[in-house]
């Protein structure tokens, strides 16, 4: 057989990987995933290898030499290339493998940087002759390749491959709204391949296997009253309705018959599930993986293809954010790969009432595109106000689709834990904080911002020197951050002795921490029961029916100290707590809908690729990253101490990711900074920017040369 080892898909600079290794590991993907997804795995097998056929044009071969620079004017598209070969397949198979060819790079159309085919063919005029140099040699090699792989071939003349551009861009003028699956398969399998290239054989083992939940079958106690409810119900959805410590994590994944994404809204808590499933299931086949910006830091002590699998298909159980599954709202690149490995599994959106206005749109949004391709919905809160319930049912199809689940009265009486205290200031609890102390309790106070945050733990730190203290929030540097919330939950939630934690809202959901006093800024009534959860939460016949105080702070004058909530939404939620009584569980849902009479959702669909159960974005098409997304108001971009700059452009990706301080756009995407060219392109802030014990200080976020006027350009 001919020695093909010459023909590269990757050079010597990345790998050099030879092209028939690449096909061969996609195409092992590719089946596995066609086979997943009930579709033609003889299809799958030819389009993936067809897929990058182009890259043994002597053309592309050039450009994997070390050092090569593209000369005035050149142009070579590989998928473009690998379009040249289409006659050699059946007419039924050639629709489906164009779909995985020519756009596994390139959106057909309005590429962003202009080099989809529809563009090309709009405004390259010679775009066919610039890719078919040199075909009558290469085409030999390419041929050849083919024949390595069983595939019956015949010699293809210029006019042959001439006809077939132009039968494809034809075709590709015909495609009508929608997404196209055997795009999402190559774009899956390709993304994984490169991935774990050289590792890909032994995934056969991992990918796409449904968990064995038994574990969570098994346990049951009269202290988690979810524990003793079944969950054999014939309805398609879920919705569970129970206070923090009730059991429904376990609920949840006992709803669960298939592969399943586990979401949370916070990074903390989605670290925290994920060492929790991990362990659950310990014992069992199932791949558990985390997908976050920081998983590569959780992650540190694990082989190298446990690392590098994290983002990509076929995961047993995934832990994540909604914000990971927003291409589907904006039809970013990638998003028919993600519909691919989402598409019948289980979802579950845990504390789906916590988001902001404009993300809550974004998941109300992800629901139902989750809903069209076929996927279980499991939706679990504390709270939720009765409009937003309402939607959600609308989404899911009715109640005759879901499985609702609430606890009685009676238990949950058993569940109230909390004495409310409304107060105006800080300074009127100095006396009872001293007590505290004395105590040895441990005390929680929680702030809406993080810049008072800062400012509270900076006068503790002053007030109480000898007292073990800590400061929590999203704006530290990514391996710090790590290492606070292990000490949180190991450390400081196991302490005897007396301690103050200062936080903002990431100790809201899912972190299993147990305080004894909490101090805390008034914030909308949902989100306020969830951080009451971190106090007395430990749950046993001992605690039941003792009760521990918080203290809620009076909502402040102006709308600005409001944020990242709406004034008048505070103002109702602190008229609506009791003061110097217990907060009632079973009055939970009647103080929501007083403060939430009404909502007013969010409109994305300007944005949004799916709309009133149809999709707006052509098959074959994608869009450049969403300007919704960069402005939210989330992690959504990061930054780097410039004292860190030279060690960040020089290290691994996991020691780049440790150094990375996650930051909202709208934080440093206008002051003029630099950005590292490496990574993940972080802006890079001056050193007075960033304090190894207070995190992240915007107001020192700017070059010293900023001008006031650089805002507006």
């Amino acid at each position: 057989m001919k020695n093909l080892d010459h023909i590269l898909a990757k050079g010597e600079e990345n790998g050099r990987v030879t092209l028939v290794q690449h096909l061969s590991e996609v195409s092992l993907l590719a089946e596995m995933l066609a086979q997943h997804l009930g579709l033609d795995t003889s299809i799958a097998r030819k389009g993936a290898i067809l897929h990058d056929i182009g890259k043994a044009s002597s053309l592309f071969q050039k450009t994997l030499k070390k050092n090569f620079q593209r000369p005035p004017g050149f142009l070579f598209r590989h998928e473009l290339a690998s379009l040249f070969f289409i006659s050699i397949l059946n007419e039924e198979e050639q629709y489906p493998v164009i779909d995985m060819i020519v756009a596994h790079h390139k959106s057909i159309y309005k590429d962003a940087g202009g080099k989809g085919l529809l563009d090309l063919d709009e405004n390259e005029p010679e775009v066919f002759e610039k890719h078919i140099k040199g075909f009558d040699v290469w085409s030999k090699d390419a041929l050849s390749v083919l024949e390595h792989f069983n595939i019956k071939t015949k010699p293809i003349s210029v006019d042959q491959a001439k006809e077939s551009f132009y039968e494809v861009v034809d075709y590709c003028r015909s495609k009508k709204y929608g997404y196209s699956e055997w795009k999402g398969v190559l774009i899956a399998a390709d993304h994984l391949a490169s991935a774990m290239s050289g590792y890909v054989k032994p995934l056969e083992r991992k990918l796409f296997v449904t968990p064995d939940l038994s574990y969570y079958h098994s346990r049951k106690s009269e202290l988690y009253p979810l524990s003793l409810i079944s969950t054999d119900d014939t309805r398609k959805h879920t919705i569970v309705t129970a206070p923090t410590g009730a059991g429904k994590t376990d609920f949840l994944i006992r709803r669960c018959t298939g592969r399943v994404f586990y979401t949370l809204p916070f990074q903390a808590s989605i670290n925290a599930m994920y060492e929790r499933i991990k362990e659950d299931l310990n014992n069992t086949d199932a791949d558990v993986r985390l997908l976050h910006a920081a998983s590569r830091i959780k992650l540190e002590n694990g082989k190298i293809e446990e690392k590098i699998l994290q983002r990509h298909i076929g995961a047993s159980v995934k832990v994540l954010t909604p914000h990971q599954m927003a291409s589907l709202v904006f039809g970013v690149k990638g998003y028919e790969a993600m519909i691919a490995d989402l598409k019948g599994c289980d979802i579950i959106l845990d504390e789906i009432h916590t988001y902001s206005e404009t993300t809550q749109a974004i998941v109300l949004k992800i629901v139902e595109i989750l809903c069209n391709i076929g996927c279980r919905i499991h939706i679990g809160t504390a709270t939720m106000p009765t409009v937003l319930y309402n939607r959600l049912v609308d989404i899911l199809g009715g109640t005759n689709h879901i499985y609702e689940v609430k606890l009685p009265n009676d238990v949950l009486d058993s569940f109230d834990r909390h004495i409310i205290y409304k107060i105006d200031s800080i300074e009127s609890l100095n006396n009872i904080i001293d007590d505290a102390i004395q105590q040895n309790q441990k005390i929680l106070l929680v702030c809406n911002q993080v810049k008072r945050a800062q400012s509270l733990f900076d006068e503790l730190s002053e007030k109480y020197p000898h007292v073990e203290r800590m400061l929590v929030h999203s704006r530290f540097k990514r391996g710090v951050r790590s290492r606070l919330e292990s000490e949180l939950r190991n450390i400081y939630n196991n302490s005897t002795e007396a301690c103050l934690v200062v936080s903002t809202q990431v100790v809201e959901v899912s972190l299993d921490i147990s305080f004894d006093l909490m101090v805390t800024e008034c914030a909308p009534v949902d989100a306020l029961i969830q951080r009451f959860g971190r106090i007395n939460r430990k749950r046993s016949k001992e605690t039941i029916g003792h009760y521990k105080p918080i203290y809620v702070l009076a909502p402040p004058t102006e709308k600005t100290d409001a944020l990242p909530y709406g004034l008048e939404v505070l103002l109702r939620t602190f008229e609506a707590l009791p003061n110097g009584n217990l907060m009632k569980e079973r009055d939970a849902q009647l103080m929501i809908d007083t403060v939430y009479p009404s909502i007013e959702f969010v409109n994305i669909d300007l944005n949004a690729v799916f709309k009133d159960g149809r999709w707006m974005i052509k098959e074959l098409w994608h869009n450049s990253k969403s300007a919704l997304l960069e402005t939210l108001d989330i992690d959504s971009v990061a930054c780097i101490d410039e004292a860190d700059k030279d060690l960040y452009d020089t290290s691994p990706y996991e020691e780049q990711a440790k150094m990375e301080i996650p930051v909202s756009y709208r934080s440093v995407g206008y002051r003029g900074l630099d950005k590292s060219a490496n990574g993940s392109k972080p802006f890079v802030i001056p050193s007075k920017a960033y304090d190894n014990e207070l995190g992240f200080l915007v107001e020192f976020a700017k070059p010293e040369f900023y001008d006031v006027s650089i805002r507006f350009l």
